[in-house]
């Protein structure tokens, strides 16, 4: 029998435990890194299945405080609320009412939750008759135009107590503008999480079903081209440049490329978007018996940390605080 040489360096000793792997883990999640997306429906009285994404539903805005509350309770501080309206107009102008679903939201959850940190989506597609992100001109959204209500809108969010922005309108110039607006308004402490690499992505369709979009078209005039990376550094790094406070990448898996240089290109926090398709994905597929549902979701999840996320919005956040509660 031949004897092999040792090897000089023998990894496997530091995976030789669950102990010594722990020690040595390089990236980890924890519930703290993660927000959790709200779907607030208005005129509805009980929460409505989202077919295309088991588990999630849209909740009745009656009931917005108590879910607010039973998030907190599973330690839960960080939330998205995105509107159903049934106000819509060409242009979304319910966005800015002071009694509009958005302010309303964003008030329900604070005074419920006052330590609650509330990211509002600062958009108009699910308020637009059309369904696009703005206001829309001989069958092109008018990006400047759009500027003027996305100001409105973020102002509006911001008397109603939203701590962060989250505009995903993808609207060149954007973050300049909110930024100045805020600041304007007397809202400097407000921050601006942006979307900063919104790519015009098949993975939305879920979402679009969620929140009822009625897109006439699609928006790829203005969000990105998936197959371009070097653009996404510019995109972002233009938001950085404009006073966006934190930068995400959305959606999160199929762009994981795109987040780690961008994270070798700025100091900002970094986020990533779990969006609907990525989670419907391994939701089915653990509903059809194919892959271990907590494993997949806590591998994924990591993988965003390991990538440079700081930060990542999940459809999965209340189901991890619900497997992390049990397993203490």
């Amino acid at each position: 029998m031949t004897t092999l040489p040792t090897p000089f360096k023998r990894l496997r000793r530091l995976r030789h435990t669950a102990n010594m792997r722990e020690l040595v883990r390089e990236h980890d999640f924890k519930l703290t890194d993660l927000i959790h997306p709200l779907f607030i429906e208005e005129g509805i009285t009980a929460p409505v299945e989202i077919s295309t994404m088991p588990g999630i539903v849209r909740l009745p805005e009656s009931q917005l405080a108590e879910e607010a509350k039973a998030l907190y309770e599973l330690g839960i501080r960080y939330v998205m609320p995105f509107g159903i309206s049934h106000h819509k107009d060409e242009e979304g102008s319910d966005t800015w009412s002071d009694n509009g679903l958005l302010a309303r939201m964003i008030r329900t959850i604070k005074e419920a939750c006052p330590d609650m940190m509330v990211i509002p989506d600062i958009c108009f597609c699910e308020y637009t008759s059309h369904g696009h992100c703005g206001i829309v001109h001989d069958n092109c959204v008018d990006n400047d135009a759009t500027l003027e209500n996305l100001v409105k809108q973020s102002v509006t969010a911001a008397k109603a107590g939203a701590d962060m922005l989250a505009p995903s309108a993808m609207m060149d110039g954007q973050v300049k503008a909110i930024r100045t607006g805020l600041d304007a308004a007397g809202f400097e402490h407000v921050a601006i999480l942006a979307h900063a690499v919104k790519f015009a992505s098949s993975f939305y369709g879920p979402f679009r079903a969620a929140v009822d979009s009625e897109l006439d078209g699609d928006r790829k005039g203005y969000q990105m081209d998936y197959a371009n990376g070097r653009q996404a550094l510019v995109e972002a790094l233009l938001d950085e440049e404009e006073g966006a406070d934190i930068l995400m990448v959305k959606p999160g898996t199929p762009y994981l490329d795109v987040l780690a240089n961008l994270k070798k290109e700025t100091n900002l926090p970094l986020a990533a978007y779990q969006v609907g398709g990525e989670y419907a994905s391994i939701k089915f597929a653990a509903m059809a018996g194919a892959l271990d549902e907590k494993a997949v979701v806590f591998e994924t999840l990591t993988g965003f940390k390991r990538a440079g996320a700081n930060l990542v919005v999940s459809y999965y956040t209340k189901q991890v605080a619900q497997w992390l509660s049990e397993s203490r």
